[in-house]
């Protein structure tokens, strides 16, 4: 069975669909308890992604967070691609 990854799920004040972004690991493993004080701050927290990047969220924006598990073949913010990178692809 294959490791589960994990993700960050934003739904922002402005409303509209969640963002879901994939967490590395260690990402995953920093950022569970720090979730409701940052939510409760308002701060700013730069977690890294499963491929390497990081993306910033200013939790002032957010209404709610949660982490949760992402099925093996779902592709979000994050995700390793083997393929090529940006828009012009």
């Amino acid at each position: 069975m294959s490791e589960s990854r994990q993700a960050l799920i934003l739904h922002l004040a402005s409303g509209g669909e969640p963002l879901v972004f994939s967490l590395s690991a260690k990402s995953a493993k920093s950022l569970a308890p720090r979730l409701p004080v940052l939510l409760a701050s308002g701060g700013v927290d730069t977690p890294e992604l499963e491929d390497g990047t990081t993306v910033a969220v200013n939790f002032a924006h957010v209404v709610t967070a949660h982490l949760d598990v992402l099925p093996a073949h779902v592709r979000v913010y994050g995700t390793p691609d083997k393929g090529k990178h940006g828009f012009g692809v």
